[in-house]
């Protein structure tokens, strides 16, 4: 009991949380100002997905070589100046905005560099936590960054949907860049005191990317929960994020409607998340794999519902389910790999878990624009998904048996 008391007494830990809960809020709202912006103002749901790709694929090319950055630098220097950057990123779009000189070119561009900086920020952020607690303590350490990350998810939407309501659009950049600065600020390396790096060993960044891919290869348990995420991601999750906005236009909606809807996500996820913070769960693998399979046939009620009131209560359902099946898998790895080898882990992890979104993107938007109804377009993805997991479920052995010590 006093070690879990103990973690909110750890300086370095609640300024980590801290700045990662203003990263998501600022994240968030900055996705949310320009998903209205293209959709409302452009007027394009192509163009909405090409920035969407132009933000996540380059997370999806550098994310290998970013877990190595983090194996060999502070893993608080690279948060620290990913943040910063991002937050110039959102003031050079806020001052683009407010003269009438965004355009779409330019989003796909500052979108190609914000995306890259994110490819160095996660690995880092996620294989710092097991530095900075014991490991008795990981599960719940997680628990409260994904907790307070999935409050930024509620407040984000909310708060950019008000502030583009009463304020405008240009008001909706200046708030993001503003809250991913003050992210950076608690962030700033003295403050997270970090510790010495724990990879001592000399070799060139490909010998560096061949052992974490050989290391994650050998573990059965590490692959399954990898075509988990990536079935996540990309059939589920990603066909949602990107469906959302198109649909709430289809439907005659606002950015109120739309922040319901993206906040309804965000709220099913906190709620999950502190259940799976107190309750022993020990079947991790099998609770996400359920997880999963309950995620897909609620994407394919989504699907159906042509009205955004329901279309909110199915979002938090689906926000309900995704923490079931992320946070098990994230945790475990946590604890059961070398800290030496950490970061690389985790960029693979990470990358299967957000990496699938662009072509999600890429898909749903190349679909809808040749004339397929969104809705048969979802239905499509829900369904060839929940083909993979109870193949998963059935095949998956070694993951489905698996039981956590802690």
């Amino acid at each position: 009991m006093e070690e879990q008391q103990s973690l909110f007494r750890n300086r370095s830990f609640v300024f980590l949380f801290i700045g990662g809960f203003l990263a998501v809020i600022g994240f968030t709202m900055f996705f949310m100002t320009t998903t209205w912006f293209v959709i409302n103002d452009l007027g394009s749901a192509g163009s909405l997905g090409i920035i969407l790709i132009a933000i996540t694929v380059p997370r999806v090319l550098m994310m290998a070589f970013g877990g190595v950055l983090a194996d060999k630098f502070k893993k608080s220097t690279i948060m620290f100046s990913t943040s910063s950057i991002q937050g110039i990123l959102l003031s050079i779009i806020f001052v683009l905005h407010n003269t009438d000189q965004l355009t779409f070119n330019y989003l796909v561009i500052l979108g190609l560099v914000f995306g890259t900086l994110d490819a160095f920020s996660g690995p880092a952020g996620t294989s710092l936590i097991p530095k900075m607690v014991q490991k008795s303590q990981i599960k719940q350490a997680n628990a409260i960054i994904q907790g307070l990350g999935q409050i930024g998810f509620v407040l984000g939407p909310v708060l950019s949907g008000s502030v583009m309501e009463y304020a405008g659009v240009t008001a909706g950049y200046l708030t993001a860049a503003i809250i991913v600065l003050l992210s950076a600020f608690f962030m700033f390396p003295p403050f997270l005191k970090e510790g010495p790096i724990d990879n001592a060993v000399k070799q060139t960044p490909l010998k560096d990317l061949i052992e974490g891919y050989s290391y994650v290869k050998a573990s059965k348990f590490l692959m399954t929960g990898i075509l988990i995420l990536i079935t996540l991601n990309f059939f589920a999750f990603g066909a949602i994020s990107i469906a959302i906005p198109i649909l709430v236009e289809t439907y005659g909606g606002s950015p109120i409607n739309l922040s319901f809807i993206e906040a309804s996500l965000g709220l099913g996820m906190l709620i999950s998340t502190a259940i799976i913070g107190t309750v022993k769960i020990r079947s991790r693998g099998l609770t996400s794999i359920i997880g999963l399979i309950a995620m897909l046939i609620v994407a394919a009620a989504f699907s159906q519902i042509p009205n955004l009131f329901v279309l909110t209560a199915l979002a938090f359902l689906i926000g309900f389910a995704f923490s079931f099946v992320a946070i098990p898998f994230f945790t475990s790895t946590q604890e059961d790999t070398d800290p030496r080898i950490m970061g690389r882990v985790m960029s693979l992890v990470f990358l299967a878990m957000n990496g699938f979104d662009p072509l999600a993107y890429a898909s749903v938007t190349t679909l809808v624009a040749q004339g397929i109804d969104i809705q048969q377009v979802v239905l499509s993805f829900a369904a060839a998904g929940l083909m993979i997991a109870l193949t998963i479920l059935w095949k998956g052995k070694t993951f489905r048996n698996y039981k956590s010590a802690y």
